[in-house]
């Protein structure tokens, strides 16, 4: 059974490697803990035992708008409904905090999963690449 928890501990070694593994890189030594603690509405964890499965940051504004970055699943539980129920806790604590809007920015390719499985809808928005 897998648990979730909005501000679930962790420890940064788990997420570097989620990271890493998410986004195909080597793993990093960055201090998610202090990042998010500091600077994000919340986070959700994603937990198989003790085993670190999910993971998704929740920045905001510090007001009304909050952001999802950074879903990540490993590989072993993808396509299973576990980023599905990471986004569905964040969606429930931004909504708890009072934000009223829930951004999301994301590659094509997971398009299906942010409008179909979670329920995002399109919207118009610009990029600066910097």
């Amino acid at each position: 059974m897998i648990t979730y928890e909005w501000r679930g501990r962790f420890e940064n070694p788990e997420v570097n490697a989620l990271h890493a593994e998410g986004f195909d890189h080597e793993p990093l030594d960055d201090d998610w803990w202090g990042q998010v603690t500091r600077h994000s509405l919340g986070w959700v964890t994603a937990r198989r035992d003790d085993a670190l499965v999910g993971f998704v940051n929740v920045a905001w504004d510090g007001a009304v708008h909050a952001f999802v970055l950074d879903t990540l699943v490993t590989a072993t539980e993808r396509r299973q409904g576990v980023g599905k129920h990471l986004v569905a806790k964040a969606v429930d604590g931004a909504r708890a905090a009072g934000c009223e809007w829930l951004h999301v920015d994301f590659d094509d390719h997971l398009e299906p999963f942010y409008f179909d499985t979670c329920g995002f809808q399109p919207t118009a928005a610009g990029l600066i690449a910097l």
